[in-house]
């Protein structure tokens, strides 16, 4: 196969990176910043907001996430386009542990950790890929089609996977599905979804549905609403032309609500773990507006700076970090007043966030 072949030659470069700063070994949950201007990952103590250490990070950083148990973290180098890595970070040893060459797989952005594996988009390839940790290599490419595959949300048993495509304006809705008569490789083609073997690996290879939804213009930041299983549900995507929140049902694949949520450039969106509330941040005005899902209506809207961008809800729901990139800060707010609490000086040109750790 074309993917097999890259698969196999994409490269491991090894080496540790000195960490900068203290070096005290980790203790409880850690809030995760990148700055981009700076190239350093941040390890924030979510209790005293103060930075505990900071790791290089390689060029261009935007996106960050960690693995379940948080000790490990992968950071990709994204460029607009222009580079091709992802920097595996030990959050215990505070250090580059590995930078993992993607060869031709150009622009990778948006992560996602689930099903034990490292989930990663190609901006430029237009694909998704996967990690596996284990082996620290590239184990699975699929294509999306569509321009600008930025973001992306994984359910936890890897079965469903969303995409946003900002230069199409679309979602990709994938759903893995079930493993059915095994065929060998070089067989009878797929064409209704069947399994294939991989010549004698008996290893059933899967294929997948893929759904492509139109939603608004320059469409990025978004959230999924699961069910119990952790499958998808409802799926919200603001559009940073228009200002709008285009409501998808998964199982359908359809548009089934347009919220007037008056968000232009809006950057990214992200649910309160009750999904009771969505946060969305714009990328221009530094306004951060709080919107009730059962209503869909704004609750309220607070400046915290002139530029908004990452958003993260830590997972008690007490509280949500976003990350105002021109003010080289990131700011703190009290869900439950829905106000500004706190900063945290993390660095230049603050982006994306991740939570290491329970």
């Amino acid at each position: 196969m074309r993917w097999k072949g890259l698969i196999a030659g994409l490269v491991m470069v090894g080496g540790m990176v000195p960490v900068m700063g203290a070096q005290e070994s980790a203790s409880g949950p850690m809030l995760l910043v990148l700055a981009k201007h700076d190239e350093m990952l941040s390890l924030v103590d979510p209790g005293t907001l103060k930075v505990v250490a900071k790791v290089p990070t390689g060029g261009n950083p935007h996106e960050v996430i960690a693995s379940a148990d948080g000790r490990t973290a992968w950071v990709t180098n994204y460029g607009n386009g222009s580079l091709h890595s992802i920097r595996v970070i030990d959050l215990m040893g505070r250090r580059v542990e590995k930078v993992i060459e993607l060869g031709p797989i150009w622009g990778p952005h948006g992560l996602a950790f689930a099903d034990g594996k490292v989930w990663f988009t190609a901006e430029r390839e237009k694909l998704i890929g996967r990690i596996d940790p284990a082996t620290e290599g590239v184990d699975w490419l699929m294509g999306t089609g569509q321009t600008g595959t930025h973001m992306l949300w994984v359910a936890k048993d890897a079965s469903e996977i969303v995409t946003v495509n900002v230069g199409s304006g679309t979602m990709n809705l994938f759903t893995r599905n079930p493993v059915g008569t095994l065929q060998k490789a070089g067989g009878p083609p797929s064409k209704a979804g069947a399994t294939t073997m991989h010549g004698d690996d008996p290893a059933p290879v899967p294929d997948w549905e893929q759904r492509i939804v139109k939603v608004g213009g320059l469409p990025e930041g978004f959230d999924v609403i699961p069910d119990a299983e952790g499958h998808a549900q409802t799926v919200w995507v603001a559009n940073a032309k228009e200002g709008t929140v285009s409501v998808i049902d998964f199982a359908t694949g359809q548009v089934t609500a347009t919220i007037e949520a008056g968000v232009p450039t809006a950057n990214r969106l992200k649910f309160t773990p009750d999904h009771r509330m969505a946060l969305i941040s714009r990328e221009k005005s530094g306004e951060l507006t709080f919107v009730d899902v059962a209503s869909r209506k704004v609750l309220k809207r607070v400046m915290i700076g002139t530029g908004a961008a990452g958003v993260l809800v830590a997972p008690d729901g007490k509280r949500a970090y976003v990350s105002c990139s021109p003010d080289n800060d990131v700011v703190v707010v009290d869900l439950a007043s829905m106000q500004v609490v706190g900063k945290i000086e993390a660095g230049m040109e603050p982006d994306g966030l991740a939570w290491a750790g329970r």
